[in-house]
Order: C-alpha cells, then sequence, then structure tokens
C-alpha cells in the first residue's frame, strides 16, 4: 500500500455520509441536503445508471448547468466505475457533436433549457435522425451515443428519456448490486474525461483518473480547511477549478458549500452574506465582478480566506485589491493537463508571494523551467518554458496518441507551453503562455480552432485570431480577416453565423479585413504584429 490511502470519487462521499451524515453538505436555493441525503440521492442515480446499461469504464457526457443532478451524477457515474465527460455550458451544436463523438460517449445527459439558452432544441438541430436499436439508439452522426437523458422538462427529441422515467428504473437494482459496482472500481482507471482548448484545432479530451483526489486532499491541509468552511460555489461545475477545488474539497473535508447555477457578483455577495462563507474562489474576472459589486453595496462579510490564481501582470492589481476588501487570497497554478492546482501558496505566505506569485510546487510535483528552443535548464529567474511532473498528471489525450507525445516526453514532463520563471525563495510565477492560446475569462481559447471555422466560410481566404486585453475578461478574440478576391462580407454577417453553433466566448470580439499578414521568413504569421496592429486600430 502506498503512504496515501487510494481512493475513489464516489468513496470519498460514502465515507463523508458516514463521517458527517447529518452534517449539511450543499444548498442550492431554498432546498439543503445533508451529507446522508447527499450520499442517497447519488446511490439513486448510480442505481439508475445501471439501470439503463451504463456498464464500467463507459463514457457520460454531461451537458448541464450547475444544479443539484450534477452533483449527483458527478459521484454516481464514479461509483459506478464510468468516467464522467462534462461539457462546456456555452458549447453550441458543433461543439457537442465533436465532443461527444470523439469521446465515444455511449450516454448523454442534458438539461431541456436554461434561461433563453435550448439545450434539447440544439440537440434536435443536430440530430437529424434517430432510430431506437436493439442496443439502444442509433442517431445519424453519433456512432457510439445510445442514450440521451432530459432533466428538468419533457423529452422533445425522439427517444429520448426524461430524468424522472430514469431515476424509477433504478428503483428495480438493488444495494447489494450497486455496492458490488463500486467495490470493483480502481482508482487507477478513468474518473474524467475533460475537454481543453489546444492550439491545434478541436479540444483535447484530458485522461484522469481518481488518483488527483491525492493533491486536492493536500490542498485542503495547505489552505487549514475544516468542517466548518462554507464554500461559495459559482464556478462552472465543468471546469475543473469548481470539480475540484468547492465540490470534492467539501466532500473530503465535510465542509458545505452554497451553489449557484451562474455566476453573479451581486447574487453571491447577498448569499455569502447570509449563508455565512468563509471562502470565495475565482479568476481575475470574478472578483473584479466581486470587488465593483461591493463597492456599491457593502455587505458585512465572514470570509476567511479565497483563492485567486495569480502572478500574471494583468491580476496582479486586483489581487492587491481583493487583500484589503475581502479577504487573503492564496495563488496557485494549475491546468486540465496536470490537474487544478499543482502550485500553490499557502496563508502564511507574505501579501506578495500570494500576490506577485503563483505558489509553490505541491508535494511529489516537480517543476522545471527550460529554453524552450534548446531544452536547457533556465537559471533561476529567467524565464522559460514550464515543465511539469508528477503522480496526478494527465494520463494523455483521449484517442490522439501523436498529440500526447507532443505534450509528455519520455522522462513524463508535461511541456506545458507556458512561460514561467522560478524565484529565489522558490516560488513560481506563471508570466503567460508560449502557445498562442487565449484565456477569455477563464475559459481557454484556441485560435486555430476559430481560424478553421472562419476559413470554410466562402467569402473568405484566410483568418488569423489573436489575444485583444479587456478589462473584465483579460483577453477577447479579434479576427484578422483576408477575404476572397470578389468576394464582399461584413463583420456583423461574419460573427452572426458563429452564433449558435460554438461557444460565445470564442466568437472574435472584434473583425479586421486585411490584405495580407505580417510573416515570418519561414512562412508563419507574425501575430505579434497582429496583436499590435488590433491595439493600434482598436485602441488600447
Amino acid at each position: 500500500m502506498s503512504w496515501y490511502r487510494k481512493r475513489t470519487l464516489g468513496g470519498i462521499l460514502e465515507e463523508a455520509a458516514q463521517r458527517w451524515g447529518e452534517r449539511e453538505a450543499f444548498c442550492f436555493g431554498d432546498r439543503r441536503w445533508t451529507y446522508a441525503e447527499f450520499d442517497a440521492e447519488t446511490n439513486r442515480v448510480a442505481k439508475a445508471l445501471i439501470a439503463s446499461g451504463v456498464k464500467a469504464r463507459e463514457h457520460v457526457a454531461l451537458w448541464m448547468t450547475n444544479r443539484p443532478e450534477w452533483l449527483f451524477l458527478m459521484f454516481g457515474i464514479a461509483r459506478v466505475g464510468a468516467c464522467i465527460v462534462p461539457l462546456n455550458t456555452r458549447y453550441r451544436t458543433d461543439d457537442v457533436a465533436y465532443t461527444v463523438t470523439q469521446s465515444h460517449s455511449h450516454t448523454l445527459i442534458t438539461l431541456d433549457r436554461s434561461g433563453p439558452v435550448d439545450y434539447q432544441g440544439m440537440l434536435m438541430e443536430s440530430m437529424k435522425r434517430i432510430d431506437r436499436g436493439a442496443d439502444g439508439l442509433d442517431i445519424d452522426g453519433y456512432p457510439d451515443l445510445r442514450r440521451v437523458i432530459i432533466v428538468d422538462g419533457p423529452p422533445r427529441l425522439a427517444h429520448a428519456t426524461a430524468w424522472d422515467d430514469f431515476l424509477a428504473a433504478g428503483a428495480h437494482i438493488g444495494d447489494a448490486e450497486l455496492e458490488a459496482r463500486a467495490c470493483a472500481v480502481d482508482p487507477e482507471s478513468l474518473m474524467m474525461l475533460c475537454y481543453t482548448s489546444g492550439t491545434t484545432g478541436h479540444p483535447k479530451g484530458v485522461m484522469h483518473s481518481h488518483q488527483p483526489i491525492r493533491n486536492t486532499h493536500e490542498r485542503g491541509l495547505i489552505m487549514g480547511y475544516t468542517p466548518q468552511e462554507v464554500h461559495m460555489n459559482y464556478l462552472p461545475l465543468f471546469h475543473i477549478y469548481a470539480f475540484s477545488e468547492i465540490v470534492m474539497m467539501s466532500v473530503l473535508y465535510g465542509s458545505r458549500h452554497v451553489m449557484m447555477d451562474q455566476f453573479d457578483a451581486e447574487r453571491a455577495l447577498d448569499l455569502a452574506e447570509a449563508e455565512g462563507a468563509t471562502v470565495l474562489h475565482g479568476f481575475e474576472a470574478h472578483w473584479l465582478d466581486l470587488l465593483n459589486a461591493q463597492a456599491r453595496t457593502a455587505r458585512r462579510l465572514n470570509v476567511r480566506i479565497g483563492t485567486l490564481p495569480s502572478g500574471v501582470e494583468s491580476t496582479i492589481p486586483i489581487a492587491d485589491k481583493v487583500q484589503d476588501v475581502f479577504c487573503p487570497t492564496t495563488s496557485g497554478f494549475g491546468m486540465s493537463e496536470v490537474w487544478a492546482y499543482v502550485a500553490c501558496s499557502n496563508p502564511s505566505h507574505t501579501r506578495e508571494q500570494r500576490v506577485h506569485a503563483s505558489g509553490t510546487p505541491m508535494i511529489d510535483y516537480e517543476f522545471r523551467v527550460v529554453d524552450p528552443e534548446t531544452g536547457y535548464e533556465q537559471p533561476t529567474d529567467v524565464p522559460g518554458e514550464l515543465l511539469v511532473r508528477g503522480y496526478a498528471v494527465m494520463k494523455g489525450y483521449w484517442d490522439k496518441p501523436e498529440a500526447t507525445r507532443e505534450t509528455i516526453d519520455v522522462d513524463g514532463w508535461v511541456h506545458t507551453g507556458d512561460m514561467a520563471r522560478l524565484r529565489p525563495d522558490g516560488h513560481c510565477v506563471f508570466l503567460g503562455r508560449y502557445k498562442d492560446m487565449l484565456k477569455v475569462g477563464g475559459e481557454n481559447v484556441s485560435p486555430a480552432e476559430v481560424e478553421a471555422y472562419l476559413r470554410v466560410m466562402p467569402e473568405i481566404q484566410d483568418a488569423a485570431v489573436v489575444a485583444y486585453p479587456d478589462p473584465r475578461l483579460a483577453e477577447v478574440p479579434v479576427a484578422f480577416v483576408i477575404p476572397k478576391a470578389g468576394q464582399q462580407i461584413d463583420a456583423d454577417t461574419l460573427l452572426n453565423r458563429m452564433k449558435g453553433k460554438i461557444a460565445s466566448y470564442k466568437i472574435p470580439k472584434h473583425v479586421i479585413f486585411c490584405d495580407a499578414y505580417p510573416m515570418t521568413s519561414s512562412g508563419k504569421i507574425r501575430k505579434v504584429e497582429l496583436r499590435a496592429q488590433a491595439k493600434q486600430i482598436l485602441g488600447g
């Protein structure tokens, strides 16, 4: 047995129910669940998954906003030995079709709608033909998908299953059958397949086993979390940030969290005051909105600590102000490929360390900063590409062996593509991305993916997408577009074609038409010059 007892995601909730059964686990709106009730609902969902035919190691895609069913499914899918595939709620028809198909998901569970967003309607648009076969659904364009379950609304999609009917079917599954499935779960098997945008086109599925539970557990000790903590949970559950740092963390420490369906700074602070929240989380965009909301109406808060990934030049002024208005924050570095935080600061670090740096490596994680051209180690305080190695880095990209080999070398180092430096005090400072990734309000955007979408339009010869600074979202996409000879298209028409097809945060904020791009001698677009041009043309 290793020094850290291996755990499974389904197992840690069962342990929490045994230790803190009558303690409140979470609330949503005016409803509340104790840990015993949380565990019981998870068992109910797990039995329904078994009854519907979900087998161990199958992939179950989840496309819905924050709500109680998300939590029951998160732990229920793991409890039956399946793998959760969380889908971004801002995905649209083409995004969902690609990720569900590429992940080989056999089951898709989604909402009917959320506010103005008609999830089921988008599936109806995407799934032109649905028949029922001997082993489940037969859907054009979705070769592996066998089940579609609709939460919180009647099925309009042909042959889809209503949530209540899904649960009712599970009533015939006995406790012994569920226990056998739960006991058979291997901690080394896939727990999660999370999609992250890369720099080479479509999103890639990052494979994680149950091992990152240790990483989250250890960080709770660093943060000093206790069962008395109350976390505000307004971050999207499909992100590792909320998945790990709020939900998984709360269950490991018997804390409770206040779940919101979406982030709204005014409502978040009102709830934080009413519920006695002690922990806030977020990227700089969240904290900026919280600062502005508190400035408009001051609340009497009991916040003890917060998490705010900092160190980047643009985040420092926000992080610094948060210390005075709300609470001390701890910083950190993480990414889908290595888990939420593989470096973090702790409350005892100085204010300068917590605001101006990105934490120190966690136990059994190693960091190297190398010259990206030569691969040689950089001296202290000299920037280079950050490489990370540790026990819970991803197993690879799902069904993309070449992309995996490009990211993880033969010695197990993950080449993050991020620029960083290691300070003399051991703290890492995240400086930006070598890869041409955009970070729009905490969401990764692949320029190559958006460029590919633009290039298929008949009027467009070429497209290049770069980042443009934004005071709230940190940066937004700007598209430099070269029209084909003799073709005309305006920016509004171009952008309207993308709405409802891809996630809104991927759609360029501005379109700049041009005749040519600045190029390197090797034929690559000099995007650094395009970024400068965008600032000159658009201001800022």
